[in-house]
């Protein structure tokens, strides 16, 4: 399997040295930079499987960064780690709803963000090995377009197929409506909001078992996850 491809975006030389140091040591292929607008031209030379990202950085802010990356189809999926000074609970708030899958906040241990970055990384491997993925009782095989959940083969149209790979990717994490339709129909598409609801209905019916827990869960005011059964 090829080395996970890491983006470090940090302007402290000490940190982002150490940090460069412990990730290259574990086996992780490292690109590092200070400065957010080159960070933003690194991501769409070679698309990272990860990024870690400070908050307050040279040139375009973390927090831009990560909107941006958000916004561009070929990177909307990438995990991104931030890293910051801000301890306030609105700046974490706003980092997560910016898009950051996670949230460190400065001093922290770099074996602490070792085991966040790993923990993300065996969540969304499979998905971008091309391996199978299993979420709860849920099995989808990207390679055979399959979908097994309790050993029945599921039927699933091509847009419930892609919603559903969509969220197995990021198991446990609430997307709103905008960013299912970003990252299964595409940024830019002129798709309506309530095209989503539609699909997550049918993604629903076609992934339901009697007597069987219905793994999507709707967060008021806030979107749709998918939960481990």
């Amino acid at each position: 399997m090829s080395a996970i491809k890491l983006l470090l975006v940090e302007d402290d030389p000490a940190l982002s040295e150490l940090l460069e140091f412990r990730f290259q040591n574990e086996g992780y292929d490292v690109r590092c930079t200070a400065d957010g607008d080159e960070a933003l031209i690194l991501a769409q030379e070679e698309r990272p499987d990860l990024v870690i990202l400070d908050w307050m950085i040279e040139g375009t802010s973390g927090i831009e960064v990560c909107r941006r990356l958000r916004r561009d189809k070929e990177t909307a999926h990438v995990p991104i780690i931030m890293l910051t000074a801000r301890e306030a609970e609105d700046d974490r708030v706003r980092g997560l709803e910016t898009g950051a899958d996670d949230y460190l906040t400065k001093p922290f241990s770099p074996r602490e963000l070792l085991a966040r970055v790993a923990a993300v990384m065996r969540r969304i491997r499979p998905a971008l090995a091309g391996e199978t993925v299993e979420v709860g009782d849920i099995t989808l095989d990207p390679v055979a377009h399959k979908v097994v959940r309790r050993g029945q083969a599921l039927q699933l149209g091509p847009t419930e197929y892609r919603l559903l790979k969509f969220f197995m990717e990021s198991p446990g994490r609430v997307f709103n409506r905008n960013q299912l339709l970003d990252g299964v129909w595409g940024t830019g598409s002129d798709i309506e909001l309530r095209t989503v609801d539609v699909h997550i209905r049918r993604l629903r019916k076609a992934i339901s078992l009697d007597n069987v827990r219905d793994p999507i869960r709707t967060v008021r005011s806030a979107g749709y996850s998918l939960e481990p059964v």
